[in-house]
């Protein structure tokens, strides 16, 4: 399931964090990269405990804290804490690969396994050429490439690339979700089954199968749940 969550950061919110960016110092992205994806990955990226990385992530978990949509599709029990990359020059792709499993979050030690990754923009697309994220799916590749402060979330088992960058340069936070729901199968039911309810209610108010859909909603969520 790939579901596009608008609005996760408010236009200050982006501002800030290209300005922190700005000035940061960028190393190579193979410091994330798998035994795999290392063969293919060509970008920048900031070390996840640098000034800049503390101060933006805190922005972007803020964002996500108050964003019921990116609850709703992702239903997080871990969020592995966001990291940045920057696609430009001659560091400015990223071949076919598929996520690692399990992420170790450095500070803590903490395993999370990655049932979803996500990508945040924050380049408008106006700013740069090329740099759209591929996500193969069951009906075939989907390209990616939101406004600034907007997500894509998708199942990390899918294979992605990001096309390279023409001109310009491409930033974005990233970062790997373990779900309380593990089955990307079961989460997507859940997803459906809220979003209709959201609209029956937003539509004729609290009516008895609003009731009655929001009670199997969150029995199928008892059945599926992880905590």
């Amino acid at each position: 399931m790939l579901v596009h969550v608008h609005n996760v950061l408010t236009a200050d919110a982006v501002a800030r964090c290209r300005a922190l960016l700005a000035t940061a110092e960028w190393t190579d992205g193979w410091i994330t990269a798998g035994s795999q994806s290392a063969q293919v990955k060509n970008n920048l990226q900031l070390p996840d405990s640098a000034p800049a990385s503390v101060a933006a992530r805190a922005i972007v978990l803020e964002g996500l804290e108050r964003h019921p949509l990116f609850f709703a599709a992702a239903l997080p029990k871990r969020i592995f804490p966001p990291l940045f990359n920057r696609y430009e020059g001659n560091a400015n792709a990223f071949g076919n690969h598929v996520d690692n499993a399990v992420r170790t979050v450095s500070a803590t030690g903490q395993r999370v396994r990655t049932d979803l990754s996500a990508t945040l923009f924050l380049s408008d697309p106006a700013d740069y050429d090329g740099g759209e994220l591929v996500i193969d799916d069951t009906f075939g590749p989907r390209s990616v490439k939101l406004p600034a402060g907007d997500l894509i979330l998708y199942p990390s088992t899918s294979v992605h690339r990001v096309d390279p960058v023409r001109r310009g340069a491409r930033l974005a936070s990233f970062f790997w979700i373990e779900s309380m729901v593990r089955d990307d199968g079961q989460r997507r039911l859940l997803y459906d089954l809220d979003m209709a309810i959201l609209e029956l209610r937003q539509t004729y108010g609290e009516i008895a199968p609003a009731v009655s859909l929001t009670g199997s909603y969150h029995n199928l969520l008892r059945r599926w749940v992880d905590v």
